[in-house]
């Protein structure tokens, strides 16, 4: 994010440990003056508008990421390669049915996480625009997970998604529910 906006983390931003803790901590630690911004989590946003503070901006709207997904082991995928299909393609169906179904997505985050329906109305908007039809992840977000990794690990050389992802149990359930694998 720091730097889509033309910044160097290192240089031009200092993270401090102030800011770690609950959201709603940080949040009124931006308001009283003691950091100047902080990062917080989907509904967040919601919040610190409500204490009159600025959203700068949403991840998601910068650029789709990749930091989740269906992580198994080489031996599950070669001995229960149709469960791990069987699980890609229900996750296929669940980002489907959020999509198309807002309000009984709505009442389904309330009673998930006890919450309103201003705050679960504004998870399901980050969610419905995190998802997508088909499972895939895209190419921007996972470059930016390796390029994050490969900084952290210290490592110089190119590493090709092949070399991190295995997509051919995905492009198979994609497949089975009629969707154009890219």
């Amino acid at each position: 994010m720091v730097k889509h906006f033309g910044l160097e983390p290192d240089r031009d931003v200092k993270f401090v440990a102030a800011a770690e803790g609950l959201p709603e901590g940080r949040l009124l630690r931006v308001q009283q003056g003691f950091i100047d911004a902080t990062v917080v989590p989907i509904p967040g946003d919601l919040s610190a508008k409500k204490l009159g503070l600025n959203v700068i901006a949403r991840s998601y709207e910068i650029y789709k990421s990749t930091d989740s997904g269906l992580i198994t082991t080489t031996r599950k995928i070669k001995e229960k390669r149709d469960e791990v299909k069987r699980i890609i393609i229900a996750g296929i169906k669940a980002s489907r049915y959020i999509r198309a179904n807002r309000d009984q997505t709505v009442q389904s985050l309330m009673e998930l996480f006890r919450t309103d329906r201003e705050m679960a109305g504004a998870n399901y908007e980050y969610l419905s625009k995190t998802l997508n039809d088909n499972g895939s992840p895209t190419d921007n977000g996972f470059r930016l997970l390796i390029e994050d990794i490969k900084e952290s690990a210290k490592v110089t050389r190119d590493v090709s998604v092949s070399e991190v992802a295995d997509l051919s149990i995905l492009w198979e359930a994609q497949r089975e529910l009629g969707i154009k694998a890219k």
